[in-house]
C-alpha cells in the first residue's frame, strides 16, 4: 500500500487499522506485534494492528520451521511471549474522548496493566489456555496425521477452551469451521490415513489456519460436500463406498435350535470385520447373488422372496431411464411368479404379485388376472378384499350395480368356504373365515350407504341379523331356510329394530300358533266329503295363464316403452311451460345460476339424512346377500359393526391389529366419537394457532339432531332384542343404555338432573336381578351424569348380592370391582375436598377383592392387616392367572384382576410398584400373541394411562423407550399415538416426535397415524408444505387412497386453512376419481366449491353421478319450481 502523505506527518485515513509508520527492514517482521505503542487502547486488538500483507510468508515459514519449546526454557519463552503480547481490551469506545486522552490514560495506568498481565499469565497457566492472538495452536495444519509425523503424535485435537476472540467479534473464526471432501478411496480393504492425507492435502490447496483470499474462489468452484457436484457423484453407479463385512461364521445358520453366547461366538470365529469398497453395481450383484442362494436353499420361506422382490423396487428407484425401470419391474414380476409357483397358497406372495401386475397391465388385463386367481382361491378374504378395492377404484368402468355384483360373488364364495370349514370341523380356521365374511358384508353396507342407498344398507343389516341370530330351530336345509325367511321378509311383520319386532323365530312360532288355531276352528265345521283342492288348482292355473300372457306381451313392450317415454317427455315439457319454467334451456342441463345447484345439494343432503329406513317394496335386494354366521364371535362382531355403523357408542371391542379394525377405519367418511375424543385430548394440549382449525371441521353440519335421535332409537331396539341371544354381554347393555340417553336428550349434554336411561335400566334389572354387569354399566351411566351417591348405591347393591349368586356371576365380578375403583379414583382426582374419602373407599373396594372376603359397605379406612392380606391375595391371583394365560385362555375378568392389583400397589406402595405388576403381566405373553389379543390391548391401554398419569414423576427416557417399543406391537392404536404426542410435546423436541411419526407413516401407514400427525402439525401451526406432505404421502398408498375421510380432510384443509380454492378444486377432482362411490364426496364439490366451479361444470358432475348410478333423490326442477314459487309470493 503506497504512502502518499508527506514524510513528516502521518497520513490521515478513514480507518486507522494499520500502522502508518514505516518499519525498518533490519528488524524481523512479526505480523502479530503491535506496531505503535502509542496506539489507542481500543485498537490494541491484534486484528486491527496486524500487517496482513505478510501473513502468507510467515504462515508458510511456520508450517516448515515450527518446533516445540524445550522444557527447560518453558518459563523463559512464556515470559518473552508475555512481554511481546499486547493487552487485549474489548471496552466500548467513548465518542467524546480523544486519542490523546486515551494515550494519557494508558500511560498513567501502566502499573495496573502489569498487574493484570501477571494475573492473566497465572490464569492461563493454570487453565492450560492462553488468551489473545497467540492462543491459537499454530502447528495444527491438518486434522489427519501426515506421513512425516511419528505415530506417537496425536491425530486429532480437542479445543477444550473456547476462543475468547469469538466474544470480541461476535462469531466464529471462519477458518475454524471443518471442511470436508469426499474420500475417493484406494483399492486396499483397510483405511490408510496416511494415503488419505497425502492425496487430499495436495488437492485441497489450503491448510488449517491459512486465511488466503483465493480460498473462497476455490470453494465456490469445487463446492462443499453437499453441493450438486458431489450429490451427482454419490448417485453415480460406479461411485464406491466403504462397507463393513462381518466374518462369515459370525451369524448362526438358519434352523438352529439355540442362539450361541457371545464368548462362544468370538472364540469360534477369531476373525475381525473388514472394510471393502463397493459401488452400487457391485452391491446389486452381491445382493442378487445372496438372494438367489437364500431362495434356492429355502424356497418355502416367503420372507426371502418378498425381500428379493422389494429389493427390485430399490434398484428401480436408482434408474432414471423408463426402459430400465420397466425391465426391473419385469424382473420383479418374474421373481414373484417363481415364488408363487413354489408357494401357490401363500396370500402375501399372491398379493405382491398382483400389485406388481397392477403397475404393468391395464385394467382389463388386471381384472382378468384377478378373476382367474379368485377361481382357484375363492375362500381367501384378503384376496377378495383387495379385488373389491380395485374394482371400486376403477373410475372409468365404475357402476354401482357392477360393484354390487362383485360383492355378492365374494359373499357367496366366502360363505361356501365357511360351510366347508364347518363340515371339516376346523375351529380356528372357521372363526377367521367367518370374521372375514362379516367384514366383507359390512363393507357392502358401507358401500351402499355411501352411494346413496341408505335404505338398502339398513335392510341388509336387518336381514343379516335376523337370519344369523334369530333363525328358528327347525331341521331345514339351507334352501328351505331361505324360502322361509323370504316368506317372513315379505310379510307385514315388524323387522328387527322396528317397534313391535319379535324376531324371525318368534314370528314363525306366532304364525304356527295362529295357523293351528285356524285349523282347529275349521275342523269344527262338518266336512261334506270329497277333495276340496280344485279351487287352489284353478287359481294356480289362472296364475300360470296370466304369466304366459305376460311372456307373450314382452315383445311388444319395447315399442310401448319408447312411446311412453316420449309421451312422458312431452307431458313434462308441457307441465313446465304451464309452471313458467323454460324447459328447452334447463332441460339441457344449462342451469346458469350456481346458487340453484347449491340449494339442490343442500336439499339432497337433507333427504339423505331423513330417508334411511327401508321401504318394504324396495328392500328385496337385501335377501341376495344373506348368509349364516354360526360362530358367536362372528355374530358379536356383526352386532358391534352395526352399532358403530349407526353411530352408537361402545368401548373398543377388537384389536387394532385385526382386520375388523382396519376395515372399520378405511371405510370412514366422517370422524367417529371414539377417535374424536382422542384427537381432542391432543388438540387441547397443543398450542392453538390463529386459524383455530380442527379436524372436526370436516363434519357436515347437515347431520340434523332428528336423524341422530331416530338412529339411536333404532340402535336401542336392536341392542335390547339381541340381549336375548347374548344376555351376558356388557357391551350390548352399555350400547342400549347410551343409545337411550342420546335418543332422549338429543344432544351430547350431561346437564340433565335425572339420568335418561334410568327407567330402561330399572326395567331390565327387574327382569334379571342377578345381572351384576348390568348394575355396573348402569352405575357408570349415573356417575357420568353427576349422580355419584346414586351410582355408589347401585355398585354396593351389586357387590353385596354376589355371595348369593351362582358361580359364573361370582367369578366374573372382577370387572365390577375395577369399575367401582376407577369411579372413586376419578372422584378423588376431580374433587380435592373429597379426595381422602374417595381414596379410602378405593382401598376398601380393592381390599375386599384381594382378600377374597364378602364385600361390605365402606365404613373406615382398611387396617394394615387387611392391606397385607390383600397384597398376598393379589399375588396369589396373579400366579393363578399366569398359569391360565400360559394355556391360552385370556378373558376380561383376568385382565381386570391384574388392573385391580396394579391400582392397589399404586395406592399403597407407589406408582412404580403398580407399573411393575403391569410389566410382569404383559411379559407373560409373547409379542406376536399380544398383538392379536383384544384383552391384552385393553391391559396395555390401562398401562399407558397410568404412565401418562405419573409422567411428571417418572424418567422421560424410560417412558419414551416404552412407548416406542410398544408402537412396534400396536402400530395402529389411537390411544398409543395420543399418549405419544402428549408426552412428546411436553418433554421432547418436535423433530424427535416427527421423526417417529414419519417413520410409521412410511413403514406402516394407517388412518390413525395420519389423523394424529395432521392434528399435531395443524395445531402446532406448522407450514402448509409439511401438512401437504403428510396428506400426499398418505394418499399415495394403495390402501389409504380409497379412504373417503382423508380426501374430505384434505379438501377441508385447503378451503379453511390455506384458502387456496384452485388447489381445493384439483384435490376435489382427484378425490372423486379415487373414490367414485362416495356421494358425500361428490356433494362436497357442490357445497364447498361453488365459487370455483361453474354452473356447467356442476351440471356435468350431476350427469356423471347419474351415469355412475348414484342414488339421486332430488330433481333440479324441484328447486327451480321452488324458486318460482318464492318469487311469485
Amino acid at each position: 500500500m503506497a504512502d502518499e502523505s508527506p514524510p513528516g506527518e502521518p497520513a490521515a485515513t478513514l480507518f486507522p487499522v494499520f500502522n502508518q509508520n514505516p518499519t525498518t527492514t533490519s528488524e524481523p517482521i512479526n505480523p502479530l506485534q503491535v506496531s505503535n505503542s502509542n496506539a489507542p487502547g481500543w485498537l490494541s486488538n491484534t486484528s486491527f494492528t496486524a500487517d496482513i500483507s505478510t501473513i502468507n510468508d510467515v504462515v508458510s515459514t511456520r508450517y516448515h520451521h515450527y518446533s516445540e519449546p524445550d522444557d527447560d526454557d518453558e518459563e523463559e519463552t512464556a515470559a518473552e511471549a508475555e512481554e511481546r503480547r499486547p493487552q487485549s481490551r474489548y471496552e466500548l469506545v467513548d465518542s467524546s474522548a480523544s486519542d490523546q486522552d486515551i494515550d494519557g490514560n494508558n500511560h498513567s495506568s501502566n502499573k495496573k496493566e502489569k498487574r493484570k498481565r501477571r494475573k492473566t499469565k497465572k490464569g492461563a497457566a493454570s487453565s492450560g489456555y492462553e488468551y489473545g492472538p497467540s492462543s491459537r495452536k499454530q502447528n495444527i495444519q491438518s486434522w489427519a496425521n501426515n506421513a512425516t509425523t511419528s505415530s506417537a503424535n496425536k491425530e486429532y485435537y480437542f479445543d477444550s477452551r473456547g476462543d475468547r476472540d469469538n466474544l470480541a467479534f461476535g462469531s466464529l473464526y471462519r477458518m475454524d469451521v471443518a471442511r470436508y471432501k469426499l474420500f475417493h478411496g484406494t483399492k486396499s480393504s483397510g483405511f490408510n490415513s496416511n494415503v488419505f492425507h497425502s492425496s487430499n492435502a495436495r488437492s485441497w490447496g489450503f491448510d488449517g489456519d491459512n486465511d488466503v483470499n483465493s480460498l473462497d474462489t476455490k470453494l465456490r468452484s469445487e463446492g462443499r460436500y453437499w453441493s450438486a457436484k458431489y450429490a451427482a457423484l454419490e448417485h453415480h453407479k460406479n461411485f464406491k463406498r466403504l462397507r463393513i463385512i462381518a466374518p462369515k461364521d459370525s451369524t448362526p445358520e438358519l434352523g438352529t435350535d439355540f442362539v450361541p453366547l457371545s464368548d462362544e461366538l468370538t472364540s469360534s470365529n477369531g476373525q475381525d470385520s473388514s472394510l471393502v469398497e463397493e459401488s452400487w453395481e457391485d452391491e446389486v450383484l452381491r445382493k442378487t447373488k445372496e438372494f438367489n442362494i437364500m431362495t434356492r436353499e429355502h424356497p418355502y420361506n416367503e420372507k426371502f422372496w418378498l425381500e428379493f422382490a422389494n429389493f427390485q423396487d430399490k434398484v428401480e428407484s436408482r434408474q432414471p431411464q423408463r426402459g430400465a425401470r420397466l425391465q426391473t419391474l419385469e424382473k420383479k414380476i418374474s421373481i414373484l411368479e417363481r415364488a408363487v409357483e413354489v408357494n401357490p397358497d401363500n396370500e402375501e406372495l399372491l398379493l405382491a404379485l398382483m400389485n406388481a401386475y397392477q403397475r404393468r397391465d391395464n385394467n382389463d388385463v388386471l381384472i382378468g388376472r384377478w378373476e382367474k386367481l379368485l377361481m382357484h382361491h375363492s375362500g381367501s378374504y384378503k384376496l377378495w378384499r383387495e379385488f373389491l378395492r380395485i374394482v371400486q377404484g376403477d373410475f372409468s368402468k365404475f357402476k354401482v350395480s357392477e360393484v354390487r355384483k362383485m360383492f355378492a360373488n365374494a359373499i357367496q364364495a366366502l360363505s361356501a368356504a365357511c360351510s366347508k370349514q364347518h363340515r371339516q370341523a376346523h375351529q380356528n380356521d372357521m372363526v377367521d373365515q367367518e370374521l372375514g365374511l362379516v367384514n366383507i358384508f359390512v363393507s357392502l353396507c358401507h358401500f351402499e350407504w355411501q352411494s346413496g342407498y341408505q335404505e338398502l344398507a339398513t335392510a341388509l343389516f336387518q336381514a343379516e341379523i335376523e337370519y344369523s341370530l334369530f333363525c328358528p330351530s327347525l331341521l331345514l336345509s339351507e334352501q328351505g331356510k331361505q324360502r322361509l325367511f323370504e316368506y317372513f321378509w315379505n310379510s307385514s311383520g315388524a323387522r328387527i329394530g322396528e317397534n313391535g319386532a319379535l324376531g324371525w323365530s318368534t314370528w314363525v312360532e306366532k304364525e304356527e300358533e295362529q295357523r293351528q288355531k285356524v285349523m282347529m276352528e275349521s275342523s269344527d265345521i262338518v266336512d261334506e266329503g270329497g277333495w276340496t283342492g280344485w279351487s287352489e288348482l284353478k287359481e294356480n292355473r289362472e296364475n300360470e295363464e296370466d304369466m304366459g300372457a305376460d311372456d307373450v306381451g314382452m315383445e311388444g313392450n319395447d315399442n310401448d316403452d319408447v312411446e311412453e317415454k316420449e309421451k312422458e317427455k312431452d307431458d313434462t315439457e308441457a307441465l313446465m311451460k304451464l309452471l313458467g319454467i323454460n324447459g328447452e334451456i334447463e332441460g339441457n342441463g344449462e342451469v346458469e345460476d350456481v346458487s340453484t345447484w347449491v340449494k339442490w345439494s343442500e336439499e339432497e343432503l337433507s333427504r339423505d339424512c331423513d330417508q334411511w329406513m327401508p321401504i318394504r317394496t324396495e328392500s328385496g335386494n337385501a335377501l341376495e346377500n344373506v348368509v349364516t354366521d354360526k360362530e358367536d364371535e362372528a355374530r358379536l362382531s356383526l352386532l358391534y359393526h352395526f352399532i358403530d355403523f349407526f353411530g352408537g357408542r361402545i368401548p373398543q371391542w377388537c384389536s387394532t391389529n385385526s382386520s375388523s379394525w382396519a376395515e372399520k377405519t378405511l371405510v370412514m367418511d366422517s370422524l367417529p366419537d371414539s377417535m374424536l375424543n382422542d384427537l381432542r385430548k391432543v388438540e387441547e394440549i397443543l398450542t392453538k394457532t390463529d386459524e383455530n382449525y380442527s379436524l372436526e371441521h370436516v363434519l357436515n353440519s347437515s347431520d340434523n339432531i332428528n336423524m341422530r335421535s331416530e338412529m339411536m332409537k333404532f340402535v336401542r331396539n336392536v341392542s335390547l332384542q339381541c340381549l336375548n341371544v347374548f344376555p351376558h354381554d356388557h357391551i350390548l347393555k352399555e350400547a342400549a343404555l347410551v343409545a337411550e340417553e342420546l335418543s332422549n336428550t338429543k344432544m351430547n349434554s350431561f346437564s340433565v338432573a335425572i339420568t335418561p336411561c334410568r327407567t330402561l335400566a330399572k326395567s331390565l334389572l327387574k327382569s334379571n336381578r342377578q345381572d351384576v354387569h348390568l348394575c355396573g354399566v348402569y352405575a357408570r351411566r349415573e356417575a357420568a351424569f353427576g349422580n355419584i351417591e346414586y351410582a355408589r348405591k347401585v355398585f354396593d347393591m351389586a357387590l353385596l348380592s354376589i355371595e348369593g349368586l351362582p358361580w359364573d356371576p361370582k367369578s366374573n365380578a372382577s370387572l365390577l370391582f375395577l369399575w367401582y375403583a376407577e369411579l372413586e379414583l376419578e372422584i378423588s382426582n376431580n374433587n380435592s375436598s373429597r379426595s381422602s374419602e374417595a381414596l379410602s373407599r378405593t382401598l376398601h373396594i380393592l381390599c375386599c377383592l384381594g382378600c377374597g372376603v364378602k364385600y361390605s359397605q365402606f365404613k373406615s379406612q382398611p387396617s394394615s392387616l387387611q392391606l397385607l392380606r390383600a397384597r398376598q391375595g393379589f399375588k396369589e391371583q396373579i400366579r393363578v392367572i399366569q398359569g391360565i394365560w400360559i394355556h391360552g385362555s385370556i378373558d376380561e375378568n383376568s385382565v381386570a384382576s391384574i388392573c385391580c392389583a396394579s391400582l392397589f400397589e399404586e395406592l399403597t406402595s407407589g406408582w412404580e410398584s403398580g407399573i411393575e405388576i403391569l410389566n410382569q403381566s404383559l411379559s407373560m405373553v409373547l409379542p406376536e400373541r399380544r398383538s392379536q389379543s383384544h384383552q391384552l390391548e385393553l391391559l396395555f391401554n390401562f398401562y399407558i394411562q397410568m404412565l401418562w398419569k405419573h409422567h411428571s414423576e417418572a424418567e422421560l427416557a424410560n417412558i419414551w423407550k416404552t412407548l416406542v417399543q410398544e408402537l412396534q406391537i400396536y402400530p395402529f392404536s389411537p390411544k398409543l399415538y395420543n399418549t405419544l404426542i402428549q408426552i412428546g410435546h411436553l418433554h421432547t423436541s418436535p423433530s424427535k416426535l416427527r421423526r417417529i411419526i414419519d417413520d410409521y407413516l412410511h413403514k406402516k401407514p394407517s388412518v390413525s397415524v395420519c389423523l394424529f400427525a395432521l392434528s399435531y402439525e395443524i395445531r402446532k401451526g406448522s407450514s402448509h408444505h409439511r401438512v401437504h406432505r403428510i396428506f400426499e404421502r398418505a394418499l399415495s398408498d394403495n390402501m389409504l387412497k380409497s379412504c373417503v375421510l382423508l380426501w374430505r380432510l384434505y379438501l377441508s384443509y385447503e378451503i379453511h386453512v390455506t384458502r387456496d380454492m384452485s388447489a381445493a378444486r384439483r384435490i376435489y377432482f382427484r378425490a372423486i376419481h379415487s373414490c367414485p362411490w362416495s356421494k358425500r364426496l361428490w356433494l362436497d364439490g357442490f357445497v364447498k366449491l361453488s365459487s370455483v366451479l361453474s354452473a356447467k361444470e356442476l351440471s356435468d358432475l350431476l350427469e356423471v353421478m347419474r351415469d355412475k348410478e348414484m342414488n339421486v333423490r332430488t330433481d333440479v326442477y324441484e328447486i327451480l319450481l321452488q324458486d318460482e314459487m318464492d318469487v311469485s309470493k
